[in-house]
């Protein structure tokens, strides 16, 4: 099969008219995930790994999660929605992607275990560069043509690559950790707006075309995977008897996708005319995944005010009586 943009989400759209993203774009974009990989190697730290890996529980339910259910996920959605194969392979990569600092981000939110999200996210990334390109060839094979179409070198590459500013993240903080914290918060705000840049160059550049990226499939795709990876992730936690902390930890390692290396992944991996603005994808899941964790954020945090309240009010009216007889004793003594 030859990816040159005669497919479609469904068999229908051209993807030889779609230009790709200027030179300016695709500046903004390596600058985004190198500021972001960074970022994500100061918050890493060697001694909790080593903790985590002697203790590899909850790691290893996120990673069954993450590598098992997600992409298993992925390929069902692509089936039953009938996407055509560079559609498919798209939602594949962007359901092998690991976890990325949102997800460390969230499970602060949901006052998770910080340590084992920023492990999980650690060792989901170092073994993004195995996993990845096998589970492709995997699930590929489904695909009529696909499995030699995909190209694993510039993926494994293009992974090294990114891989890369992590790594220097990770000696940073080991060497000099009174800086990472300055860093990751800088950082983040660099990162986040040349990643906005990106997008909104590819929409000026791209226009209308862009909106194929909101067909229903792809739409309903993106609106389904992170909640069946937040569901997933919950319940095998659940089942395996962690800590409610470590299963809300796990459940947004599971659901959340770093929606930056997918595109810089997708973009780098095909040919422009093969992939047209399917790159953007990933920013459709990311709002997905944002959107949907915010209102179990929104959820949880009602819930719990809800149940210290209502805590409250038990230890209130317990105490009342023991307070009324105190008084009564005084009373009688004066």
């Amino acid at each position: 099969m030859d990816l040159q943009g005669n497919d479609s989400l469904n068999g229908t759209l051209d993807f030889t008219a779609y230009g790709g993203l200027s030179q300016v774009g695709k500046f903004f974009m390596v600058c985004a995930i190198s500021i972001a990989m960074v970022c994500l190697g100061c918050a890493m730290e060697v001694a909790k790994i080593k903790a985590h890996i002697k203790n590899p529980k909850g790691v290893g339910i996120a990673l069954v999660a993450l590598y098992g259910v997600m992409p298993l996920t992925a390929f069902s959605l692509a089936k039953a929605f009938q996407l055509s194969e560079m559609a498919a392979v798209v939602v594949l990569i962007c359901s092998c992607c690991p976890g990325g600092l949102l997800s460390n981000i969230l499970s602060l939110a949901f006052s998770g275990d910080m340590n084992l999200s920023i492990v999980m996210t650690t060792c989901s990334t170092l073994l993004a560069l195995g996993m990845m390109p096998l589970l492709l060839l995997v699930y590929c094979q489904s695909f009529e043509g696909l499995q030699e179409a995909v190209p694993y070198r510039d993926i494994v590459l293009s992974l090294l690559t990114i891989l890369t500013p992590c790594g220097i993240g990770i000696l940073l903080n080991h060497y000099r950790p009174q800086y990472s914290r300055n860093i990751r918060k800088a950082g983040l705000i660099l990162s986040n707006t040349c990643f906005l840049v990106v997008v909104v160059l590819s929409v000026l550049e791209n226009g209308e075309q862009t909106l194929s990226v909101l067909a229903p499939p792809m739409l309903a795709i993106a609106l389904l995977m992170p909640m069946i990876g937040y569901t997933f992730g919950y319940l095998l936690s659940f089942h395996y008897r962690l800590t409610e902390s470590q299963c809300r930890t796990v459940a947004m390692e599971a659901g959340c996708r770093n929606g930056q290396l997918c595109m810089v992944l997708v973009k780098n991996a095909f040919p422009r005319e093969a992939v047209g603005p399917l790159f953007l994808f990933p920013v459709v899941y990311m709002l997905s995944q944002l959107s949907e964790a915010l209102v179990l954020v929104l959820l949880f945090r009602t819930h719990r005010c809800w149940q210290q309240r209502n805590n409250k009010k038990g230890t209130y009216q317990v105490a009342d009586p023991e307070i009324r007889q105190v008084g009564d004793q005084e009373r009688a003594v004066k």
